[in-house]
């Protein structure tokens, strides 16, 4: 017979991992923070910000898998690590492939304005002048 408990706290999964959940939420929450506080203050050039927000996108991905998914090269969680890294490049290129698409993608589909009619209109002088 299976007991249920309202009390998250004394789930065998929450009893398991510790405190890692709690560690893996307050790390990105406070990364993602940074993350917002670099956008909102400028801090670097585009390509600089563009950089270091992958960065800590990458660290925050990283210990959400340690910590909360707890992927590691031990041998019940090698297969869902292996997945996990072949599963990246593919993320990655699905993404680009997809902004190169839509960054192109106005210039080929929309009627472009015609030339004489973007032109701008010449006063006419009265004949005979």
């Amino acid at each position: 017979m299976t007991h249920t408990t309202d009390n998250a706290w004394e789930h065998p999964e929450v009893q398991l991992a510790g405190g890692g959940y709690i560690v893996a939420f307050v790390v990105g929450l406070a990364l993602m923070g940074l993350s917002l506080w670099m956008v909102r203050g400028h801090v670097f050039a585009p390509t600089g910000l563009a950089v270091a927000i992958s960065a800590l996108a990458a660290v925050a991905a990283f210990v959400q898998c340690v910590l909360l998914l707890h992927m590691t090269v031990s041998r019940t969680q090698v297969w869902h690590t292996v997945a996990l890294v072949l599963f990246i490049p593919l993320f990655v290129i699905t993404i680009g492939l997809t902004s190169w698409m839509f960054h192109g993608l106005y210039r080929r589909t929309m009627m472009m304005p015609s030339a004489h009619l973007s032109a701008p209109a010449t006063p006419t002088q009265p004949r005979g002048a």
